[in-house]
């Protein structure tokens, strides 16, 4: 999926709203952007809207839960699981076996539900605390249900005691760059989605575009949202051109014609077998979009 959509959950119109946004998944929030008196009217809203919209051809429906040592995930999940949404996701995840005490968590909820054993994903939010960033590397024992290892600097910046997530002239600054990048090689060697960050001028859309391709370029899959009219650019930036999707057939051509053969000829270039792997790769994901 190319964009994740955050949908504050304790308000009906933009959940309503939220519908016609054009991502690919929305992110139902029960976690930051719901102030502590609305945590309840939001898990209710939240829960009433997936069994409204669940059997729809609608954009895959997540939810955000509060973190794992907040005394309000078991709740949330209780709540929602009524709802069978497509996935969860994990705030200030510190590791696989977060992902795995949800995982266990979800399949209660699944089995009480009457919902497909496995059937509700997980997608991590990875890199908030200092602490989790020594755990990216662990996804790859987190289990079947993890779709996807995203990463955040709002909330490691709290944690850190940093002033500012960027450079002066735009960019990351060293300490994002590490984890983002952390964050992409996690996900590679857990063998799911590696999801880029909000960014957080929504009316910045140039910013925004520069930020999504530079994504897209280093091997992220997608991006995080936080208002409708960046996930139109965000669509655009993370669905192939059809000049890309036509090299990558023409590679899997070479290679299927080639037979067994380790490095093919193409286009005046040798090319091998990492070539088309990320040729396989490419065209997946424009299958998706």
């Amino acid at each position: 999926m190319r964009s994740y959509l955050f949908v504050p959950g304790d308000s009906e119109r933009k959940l309503e709203k939220s519908l016609a946004s054009g991502a690919d998944a929305l992110i139902l929030d029960l976690e930051d952007s719901v102030a502590a008196s609305r945590k309840g009217a939001a898990r209710k809203l939240v829960t009433d809207f997936l069994l409204s919209h669940r059997r729809e051809n609608t954009p895959a429906l997540f939810v955000r839960i509060n973190a794992l040592d907040t005394g309000l995930a078991d709740g949330d999940v209780e709540h929602v699981m009524t709802g069978a949404p497509a996935g969860i996701v994990l705030p200030k995840a510190a590791g696989a076996g977060d992902v795995q005490l949800l995982a266990s968590r979800l399949a209660v909820g699944e089995a009480l539900h009457g919902i497909a054993d496995g059937a509700t994903k997980i997608l991590a939010i990875a890199s908030e605390t200092a602490q989790a960033v020594f755990s990216l590397g662990s996804y790859r024992q987190a289990g079947p249900r993890l779709a996807g290892l995203a990463w955040g600097g709002e909330d490691l910046s709290a944690d850190i005691g940093s002033f500012s997530t960027k450079q002066e002239g735009g960019g990351w600054s060293e300490p994002y760059r590490m984890v983002r990048n952390l964050c992409l090689f996690g996900a590679a060697a857990a063998g799911v989605d590696a999801i880029d960050t909000v960014y957080t001028d929504f009316a910045g859309i140039d910013g925004l575009l520069e930020e999504a391709e530079a994504a897209a370029r280093d091997g992220f899959a997608g991006k995080l949202a936080i208002h409708p009219a960046q996930v139109e650019p965000i669509n655009r930036v993370f669905t192939p051109s059809p000049e890309a999707v036509a090299e990558a057939e023409a590679v899997v051509a070479a290679f299927r014609e080639a037979g067994d053969a380790g490095v093919v000829a193409l286009h005046g270039k040798m090319l091998d077998r990492p070539h088309l792997r990320l040729a396989e790769r490419l065209l997946a994901r424009a299958a998706q979009g």
